[in-house]
């Protein structure tokens, strides 16, 4: 049969019965029609999790189209033979039959001998890497050939193979840092024509080989990831949110596609690449109410489905970023029921995280606090890391200080004192540093003296204030270092914008807590936002402010 005639009516087969069929009935066929037939059945049979029937590999004409091409390998065209080895390979052939080992002999003489075009050489490298992974000692010389071509003259499909082979090849680029660079420049005038896979898998190479000098290709690609986002597959997905989080990028352009894509999407989404997406969030500090909001609904159905730490990555970013969802009744029910099941299945760390970030926003794990607080498990906390440093020891005495103050009716057990911290160290508790001084000039201009307010005061409560102010019954300010005769205690919490989710000013978790149980202390708590402050031009204006904001009563 002609080979045009052939390939055409193969490829509209669609079941590996109906290609054995019509091969039988051919008497004879080319060597290139039997890698064709071989790569056509690799494309109906396997899927993403393998070979769908692994007993077609027993098949007469299958065993015969194999028999052909082991005994003429060597009169294979180039194409032929890699498309045979790419099929053979996605099928699970024994690695170590005769077959396998005369395809890939071939292979490696036709690489060594420089018979190979810059296309062949990336069909080799792709059945490589699947096939042998980072040890392949041919992937090394298929980046040394690849060098000797015009670099300038790739196309996607070239770049990308040679990103991933340097990326399993040598993990940081220090070996191959001078190709790399060509490459990084190269992949710069190509950004706008790669598909969502090439994007993905150079971003991935980019972050895995610590590329963070190569800022505009790095800046390029995120801002085309952003067209791509609902044609990422899962994987890809996970890949471009990782390397975002590597790089530092944060477009706002981005979050808006991911909230177009996720609530629509989530159905049909892995839970790890919504973990990812939360994960994203979470550490950028991103409130997106469409996305936790889709998050929150999609738990409630599929919370069963989910492992332990899916759960955890599910739920501490609304903790993290203060934010209680519609349906937070429903998610926390769920949340509930699936703790008393599993409880014992959460490793320890995760398990605190989880409760931790769920009293943030005040929904309390008053069943589950028993075992928090036992020795037996605050032993497993020691053993694992981190063990018991700081933050968790903060984590601990919060959830402690919440049960104490919000929660009068909790008689479990206790927090032994040797757990607990004085002050707490969170990632955003620092004031701003301008914004303080700023604060701190306007209080002098309007106490007219240092000495009657101080700053960055420890409690005996766990809690750093940022600026203490004591008055008398009368409602006279006291000098800050007086101890006696002090009726009431006012807190100011100079808030930046490290202590507000991005682009929002929503409260963080951490600095909304501190807030409520310093009410609950007794204190008097006045917030001095940044965005409130930000416009007012002199010392003049923001002692006018504090004293509106402070002392209301003798404003005017």
């Amino acid at each position: 049969m002609d080979e045009q005639l052939f390939f055409k009516k193969l490829n509209n087969l669609c079941t590996s019965k109906h290609i054995f069929y019509f091969l039988s009935s051919l008497e004879v066929m080319s060597d290139t029609m039997a890698a064709g037939a071989l790569q056509r059945i690799s494309e109906i049979e396997v899927d993403e999790n393998g070979l769908k029937n692994p007993t077609l590999l027993e098949n007469e004409v299958f065993r015969a189209l194999c028999f052909q091409l082991e005994f003429e390998s060597s009169k294979l065209s180039n194409t032929g033979l890699l498309n045979a080895l790419q099929a053979l390979i996605r099928l699970r052939v024994d690695p170590q039959s005769t077959l396998m080992t005369s395809l890939l002999s071939e292979s490696e003489e036709r690489l060594g001998g420089g018979q190979l075009t810059a296309e062949n050489l990336c069909s080799l490298g792709e059945s490589l890497l699947e096939f042998e992974g980072p040890s392949c000692a041919m992937l090394e010389q298929i980046v040394n050939h690849m060098q000797e071509r015009d670099i300038e003259k790739w196309g996607p499909r070239e770049i990308v193979m040679v990103y991933k082979i340097l990326q399993v090849t040598s993990r940081e680029g220090q070996q191959c840092q001078n190709l790399l660079n060509r490459l990084n420049s190269v992949t710069s005038h190509t950004v706008s024509q790669l598909s969502p896979n090439f994007a993905s898998v150079i971003l991935n190479s980019l972050a895995v080989l610590r590329q963070t000098r190569a800022v505009l290709l790095v800046t390029a690609l995120c801002k085309h990831s952003v067209k791509l986002v609902p044609y990422f597959t899962d994987q890809e997905l996970v890949d471009v949110l990782e390397a975002f989080l590597y790089f530092g990028q944060k477009l706002q352009t981005f979050t808006e596609a991911l909230e177009r894509h996720v609530p629509k999407s989530i159905i049909t989404m892995h839970p790890q690449t919504v973990s990812k997406v939360m994960h994203y969030c979470c550490k950028k500090l991103i409130l997106s109410k469409p996305i936790f909001d889709a998050v929150a609904e999609s738990f409630v159905s599929n919370a069963d489905r989910l492992t332990t730490d899916q759960i955890a990555a599910y739920i501490i970013p609304f903790g993290t970023l203060n934010y209680v969802p519609p349906s937070a009744s429903s998610l926390f029910r769920k949340l509930e029921a699936v703790l008393h099941t599993r409880l014992r299945h959460f490793q320890p760390h995760t398990l605190l995280n989880l409760l931790h970030s769920c009293v943030l926003i005040q929904r309390y794990p008053i069943n589950f606090l028993p075992k928090i607080f036992s020795p037996y498990f605050l032993q497993k906390l020691q053993a694992q890391p981190p063990g018991l440093n700081r933050v968790v020891m903060s984590q601990l005495t919060q959830l402690f200080l919440t049960v104490t103050l919000e929660c009068p009716f909790y008689e479990g057990p206790k927090l032994l004192s040797k757990y607990q911290v004085k002050a707490c160290p969170t990632l955003h508790s620092s004031p701003d540093v301008q914004l303080f001084k700023r604060v701190k000039t306007g209080l002098l201009y309007l106490l007219k003296k240092r000495i009657y307010f101080a700053s960055e005061v420890s409690t005996p409560y766990f809690y750093v204030l940022d600026i203490e102010i004591k008055l008398d019954e009368e409602g006279f300010v006291l000098p800050a270092a007086q101890l006696e005769e002090v009726h009431r205690r006012i807190a100011l919490c100079v808030d930046g914008q490290n202590r507000f989710c991005a682009h929002s000013y929503n409260l963080l978790g951490e600095e909304a807590i501190k807030q409520r149980h310093l009410q609950l202390l007794g204190y008097q708590v006045v917030q001095i936002p940044f965005f409130e402050i930000k416009n007012l031009q002199n010392t003049r204006k923001m002692a006018d402010y504090l004293h509106k904001k402070i002392f209301p009563c003798t404003y005017g």
